[in-house]
């Protein structure tokens, strides 16, 4: 599907995900050892540059040559006296303290898969979500395969990194970005704080600026098929063991594919990327050269980011952020474990997610979700007064289930109009779907067939005269009675 509209098309280039959160590490770098005289050189520097969302800019501009391009700053302004508007601070004194927020903080990390000579909306080529215990100084790392087969809000069931394309494409408020954060709060059932976008200029600068990366290589990679920064060619390899890696080389061994678990091993690599730069950052030999460097960083992150977070924000998190061990960081990805292959009616080979283990691993990696079902007495009548119509596809390979599932449903007074088979009989957990608004019923349905959180979503333009769907899954039992 191609847009005829007059949208801004910016050079497309391919983007790592994990460079998002090195942007967010690079912007931790020069804020670690960040004291007032920090703090005084960046402003005087930078105090002209604007950093509302810009665009990523064409990859010719190295930030380096926009570096040498910026204004001198007056005396005035280094002295802090000026007071005109137009080049106020870039981030206020109020940053150099540490977050002081108690609630967890949580942060969508997005790769942009933006190639050369392309124009038009984008796909992501990698999601992660970070989230951050500020109480517990604990933090956690969860990748997101670009083939997960998710609900997109507002759009219907589609691979995960379609949602920020049709952000853009059907200009969604927010754009892309927001409709990628509303759909893995979707799939999670998380709220998602932030967002961070990058491409990956910000992440080879940022590598090259701390001097290079150190990898324990497991395996050994050869692959002659790398994609270039448009169609072609660029070859990669890398030999098994303690390597070295540079800005281009860490990109390339982030972004390879050319191992036996494709995109499952390549979300492992870009983690134990982004932990190797955390721990480059928090070196104390980086901080010199990080500090002197300040300047280009910054103009790095104005190019390459799109972000909804503040400088401050930023700044202050990475305060926080130097004060969570290494030992208390975790990362997890969904696997195999947590998903399995699938072929779509339209030929498409996506991952199913296993709803129930995802949950659990959600669990585990985020705080409970704060949204408990409450007791509602009176909860029969509300349902029934909603009259919503239900319709229950048996999802598995036991015969007559959907049946006997709708004489139980009825028995509590739900209104079943429609039973049949799904378009598979290999769920794992059963869903429930709803079209519009029937809270009650859904509630209710929730309660008496122990649906977790995850598994209820909501729906348009359904394929029946009915108001809420239910896929039986192979984790339903009816009770007996």
């Amino acid at each position: 599907m191609k847009s005829n509209s007059s949208r801004r098309t910016p050079p497309r280039i391919r983007l790592p995900l994990w460079a998002v959160a090195l942007l967010g590490l690079g912007v931790i770098i020069f804020l670690i050892g960040s004291t007032v005289w920090l703090y005084q050189t960046v402003q005087a520097t930078v105090s002209s540059l604007e950093v509302i969302n810009p665009d990523f800019v064409n990859p010719g501009n190295s930030s380096a040559e926009a570096a040498q391009t910026l204004p001198a700053p007056s005396s005035s302004e280094v002295s802090g006296n000026n007071t005109d508007s137009e080049t106020a601070p870039i981030f206020s004194s109020d940053a150099f303290h540490r977050w002081e927020g108690k609630s967890r903080v949580s942060i969508l990390l997005l790769g942009i898969d933006q190639r050369c000579e392309d124009v038009g909306p984008s796909h992501t080529d990698s999601m992660m979500v970070l989230t951050i215990d500020p109480v517990g100084l604990s933090a956690a790392v969860l990748s997101l395969p670009r083939d997960l087969w998710v609900e997109i809000p507002d759009i219907g069931v589609d691979r995960i990194n379609q949602a920020n394309y049709w952000g853009e494409f059907y200009e969604y408020p927010g754009g892309g970005q927001a409709l990628a954060v509303q759909t893995v709060e979707t799939l999670l059932g998380v709220p998602i704080d932030y967002y961070v976008a990058v491409n990956f200029d910000a992440f080879v600068e940022v590598v090259d600026l701390v001097g290079g990366i150190d990898i324990d290589v497991p395996e050994a990679i050869d692959d002659p098929d790398y994609p270039d920064r448009c169609y072609g060619y660029d070859p990669f390899s890398i030999d098994v063991g303690e390597q070295h890696l540079d800005g281009e080389n860490a990109l390339k061994y982030a972004r390879t594919r050319a191992t036996f678990g494709g995109d499952v091993d390549r979300a492992a690599r870009q983690q134990a990327v982004i932990l190797a730069v955390r721990e480059k950052v928090f070196s104390l030999n980086s901080l010199p050269q990080l500090i002197a460097q300040a300047p280009q960083l910054w103009q790095t992150s104005q190019e390459n980011v799109r972000t909804n977070m503040t400088l401050d924000e930023a700044i202050q998190l990475a305060l926080l952020a130097q004060d969570i061990p290494r030992d208390s960081i975790r990362t997890a990805v969904l696997d195999f474990n947590y998903v399995y292959n699938e072929t779509t009616p339209d030929g498409r080979q996506v991952l199913v997610p296993v709803r129930e283990n995802i949950r659990q691993l959600r669990d585990q990696l985020f705080a409970p979700p704060a949204i408990p079902t409450p007791v509602i007495e009176n909860l029969p009548a509300l349902m029934a007064a909603e009259q919503a119509r239900v319709a229950v596809l048996n999802g598995t390979a036991e015969f007559g289930l959907a049946a006997s599932t709708q004489e139980y449903l009825q028995s509590f007074g739900i209104n079943v109009v429609e039973i049949g088979n799904a378009d598979a009989s290999t769920y794992l957990t059963s869903q429930i779907i709803t079209y519009g608004s029937y809270p009650n019923t859904s509630r209710y349905l929730t309660q008496l067939m122990h649906v977790p959180p995850l598994n209820v979503s909501s729906g348009t333009n359904p394929d029946g005269d009915y108001d809420i769907l239910i896929i039986i899954g192979n984790d339903w039992r009816v009770p007996s009675s």
